[in-house]
């Protein structure tokens, strides 16, 4: 239906704008895709969150989020603790060079890969204010039926991101062999998690 493509256009192209960023969420899957370790199961976690996420905000959710600052006040303490606890843990993985084996660090279970991956998810208030406010905001402009197409012009962007990031990962395997590359994403991982940590705090306490 011509009517459906611009919307579901625009939804795919500010969803692609909101993802494609350097993020806790987007360095887990990935270091996961280098390991080639539980990459599907934590591709769909993130497919599935950010899903359900996006809907909720065309549904009207994104106005009602906006109204109770409370609320991401409060996922914002909780995710700056965990994400400053996940960056010390990469950074003391990086001074560790003992773990850092050709085949990659130790390998981690899959209900411990989806705990974290699902953590550095929805604990993330940036993720509720990209998906649930700002796109649902948007999606409030148009019709309910153009709405629907904008929601899934908006998953399918974060379908194919996590995909390719997870799957397309192995093709740098052979920069990953050597240890000396684990050290350093460990350490841009380090770094990364604990700025986002003491951005979210400083924005959560102003």
């Amino acid at each position: 239906m011509p009517s459906a493509i611009l919307p579901a256009l625009q939804g795919f192209s500010l969803g692609a704008g909101l993802i494609v960023a350097i993020g806790a969420q987007n360095a887990f899957v990935l270091r996961q895709g280098l390991k080639r370790e539980h990459v599907l199961p934590v591709v769909l976690v993130c497919i599935l969150a950010d899903g359900l996420l996006i809907a909720l905000g065309c549904a009207g959710f994104g106005s009602l989020v906006a109204a109770r600052p409370e609320l991401l006040a409060a996922v914002g303490l909780g995710g700056a603790a965990f994400l400053a606890w996940y960056g010390l843990r990469a950074l003391r993985s990086a001074m560790r060079p003992g773990t850092l084996v050709a085949g990659g660090p130790q390998p981690i279970g899959l209900g411990r890969a989806l705990a974290t991956v699902s953590a550095l998810t929805l604990l993330n208030p940036h993720v509720y204010l990209d998906t649930v406010v700002l796109l649902g905001g948007i999606a409030g402009r148009f019709a309910p039926a153009e709405r629907v197409s904008f929601a899934g012009g908006a998953v399918v962007a974060s379908t194919v991101w996590f995909l390719g990031l997870g799957f397309g990962a192995r093709l740098l395997a052979p920069v990953f062999a050597r240890p000396a590359a684990w050290r350093v994403l460990d350490l841009v991982i380090a770094a990364v998690m604990l700025t986002l940590a003491a951005l979210l705090l400083a924005d959560t306490l102003s």
